[in-house]
């Protein structure tokens, strides 16, 4: 447990200042944008099914609304997950304490576990706020709360993959809004795979479509679990926290 004085150390650190507050108002704020539209136009294609069930046989609203909504939100922590990870080793370079960090009786790992687990449980309780969403559409009509729960799963998932990421490019940098664009630009260029793979052919697209970090969100989405997508996610998410750890220990060598 030598790693909970870090963590500790990092909620106090996001709590302490505004920045866990407004990259969740933000969140919110910018999931609400995609899922009004959605609910919205549900709502009005439900009105036209009263008066004509002709036009209501193909309304889902885990497939109208929750559905878009959880493939959009993956997208929008492209732009936030930078947002919590860019400070978390390179301000410390840049302050000087990372020296003094490397130098107190915790493991490398521990270290890292801690700060990752900080920014996971940040995330997780953003995202926990976003529940309010599957309500409002839960006071209206039925949902299935099994495909929901697929959905966050993805979610979480795909945040843990971003933050694993984040984490090794603040290890690199010496500075955190270096870091944040870094790492905004590593995850954008893993996302625009599938649309480059897309224009490919045979094998190739099938490799390129395979290390795009959206295409395996898809399954989720629909409320399908695939071992393909876990072991994906779990892949990622342990070979970028192994990369940090090594540039962590490449540290405490140089001295």
């Amino acid at each position: 447990m030598r790693w909970l004085p870090v963590f500790k150390k990092e909620m106090r650190l996001y709590f302490g200042s505004p920045v866990a507050y407004v990259i969740g108002a933000f969140f919110l704020l910018v999931s609400a944008l995609f899922f009004a539209p959605s609910l919205i136009a549900y709502s009005e294609a439900s009105m036209r099914a009263a008066m004509n069930p002709q036009f209501g046989q193909n309304l889902n609203p885990t497939e109208n609304i929750l559905r878009p909504l959880f493939y959009n939100m993956s997208i929008v922590l492209l732009f936030f997950i930078p947002m919590l990870t860019m400070r978390l080793f390179a301000e410390e370079k840049k302050s000087g304490t990372m020296e003094l960090l490397l130098t107190y009786p915790v493991r490398d790992g521990e270290v890292l576990l801690g700060k990752f687990l900080a920014a996971g449980v940040l995330y997780g309780l953003i995202l926990a706020l976003t529940l309010l969403y599957p309500g409002v559409v839960a006071h209206f009509t039925r949902v299935e709360w099994g495909a929901v729960a697929t959905g966050y799963l993805g979610l979480l998932l795909v945040g843990g993959t971003f933050l694993a990421v984040g984490i090794f490019v603040s290890s690199l940098a010496e500075n955190q809004i270096v870091a944040g664009f870094a790492t905004f630009g590593i995850l954008l260029g893993f996302w625009l795979l599938g649309w480059f793979g897309d224009l490919t052919q045979g094998a190739l697209r099938a490799v390129i479509q395979q290390a795009a970090v959206i295409e395996h969100m898809d399954s989720f989405a629909k409320g399908v679990i695939e071992t393909k997508d876990l072991v994906y996610y779990l892949s990622a998410i342990a070979f970028a926290l192994f990369l940090t750890l090594r540039s962590l220990e490449s540290k405490r060598w140089r001295g």
